[in-house]
């Protein structure tokens, strides 16, 4: 069975977009996910800094179209995107989160509800309270969970698949690797994704 390695960050919309994608493209074909959180504000700081001068100067007309472009997208995933108040978010806890339910099962329930809270309903997903409730709806043991994401060991996790990412040519969220060297960047790539299964 074909392996696809997943490497995302819930603080991109475009993620969300394709995590629904990704998801959907399952049920039609074979292959397992190998689920890869990282920090993508990690990838900018070090090799991508061209995000940060878009936001301080964009481009009117081209962040018109991205809205558009975006809301088109969310309709064909059906996922409802409200741009939340808080952007960019801190999402480097919920991120480490993810590598508990990696571990105990029922990583696609938590990334949904932490896509949805944020993307949808505008929840401020860097406050650990809400990050809490979140993971506790998903079956943890919200102590466990707490102390599970203030280990070394889940920090060097997600570290280390961002700096992997980034040694294997990779500068954003979402991207995917099928047989390890074959990249494809961007919720709009799946399409090529399935091609080649």
């Amino acid at each position: 069975m074909k392996e696809i390695e997943y490497f995302l960050d819930c603080s991109s919309p475009w993620t969300y977009l394709s995590f629904r994608g990704i998801l959907e493209l399952e049920k039609k074909k074979e292959f397992k996910i190998i689920w890869k959180p990282i920090l993508v504000g990690g990838i900018f700081n070090s090799i991508n800094p061209s995000v940060y001068e878009t936001r301080k100067n964009p481009v009117k007309e081209k962040m018109d179209y991205s809205q558009k472009d975006l809301q088109d997208w969310a309709a064909l995933r059906d996922v409802n995107i409200n741009w939340p108040k808080i952007f960019p978010i801190n999402s480097v806890k919920a991120m480490r989160g993810a590598f508990y339910f990696i571990d105990k099962a029922g990583i696609e329930g938590y990334l949904e509800s932490v896509f949805q809270s944020y993307w949808t309903n505008g929840k401020d997903i860097s406050d650990i309270e809400i990050l809490l409730e979140i993971a506790e709806s998903c079956g943890a043991i919200p102590k466990e969970f707490l102390d599970f994401i203030d280990t070394p060991e889940a920090k060097q996790r997600l570290i280390q698949n961002t700096q992997e990412l980034m040694d294997r040519g990779g500068f954003g969220s979402p991207t995917f690797f099928i047989d390890n060297t074959d990249m494809y960047f961007g919720n709009d790539r799946i399409q090529l994704i399935e091609s080649v299964l």
